[in-house]
């Protein structure tokens, strides 16, 4: 009998979470280690990401799609725009909006260093094969959309 079978189902639970827990952190771990390689954190390459692939952002915006504290896109935004990869444009219909677009020079950096991340990506994940990645994909979906509707 395997370990799995001895186990009640909150001694599941618990090792369930410590696995995804390590599984998690090795993979950021890799995918941020490839980030920083691009001398950028993973932040920065969050946002500069989304503007490359989703063009010009409300700043307002920004940290519900790359899962940010609305305190730290300023910060984030002010030391992109001191590198010179974005830059600030106030809506010409919406004093109070103010969009961040991705300037030549970041969509340059981007062209050239999001294909390698992409790589990267890929390389970090050749531990599956496809029908594995699907499968995991499927649950851990189903796993993220049940504990959120715990709260609600």
């Amino acid at each position: 009998m395997s370990e799995e079978n001895d186990m009640n189902e909150t001694d599941l639970s618990l090792k369930l979470f410590i696995v995804l827990s390590r599984a998690n952190r090795a993979v950021v771990d890799r995918v941020t280690e490839d980030i920083r390689s691009h001398g950028l954190n993973p932040t920065e390459f969050a946002v500069l990401e989304l503007l490359y692939h989703k063009g010009d952002q409300p700043i307002q915006h920004i940290g519900k799609k790359v899962l940010l504290a609305s305190g730290s896109i300023t910060y984030v935004v002010d030391k992109l725009e001191a590198k010179q990869l974005l830059q600030r444009k106030p809506c010409p219909t919406d004093r109070r909006v103010t969009y961040a677009v991705i300037t030549e020079k970041g969509k340059e950096l981007m062209a050239r260093i999001f294909p390698k991340h992409e790589k990267a990506i890929q390389e970090i994940f050749q531990g599956l094969d496809s029908e594995e990645k699907q499968t995991l994909i499927t649950l851990l979906k189903k796993l993220g959309f049940y504990a959120k509707d715990m709260k609600e």
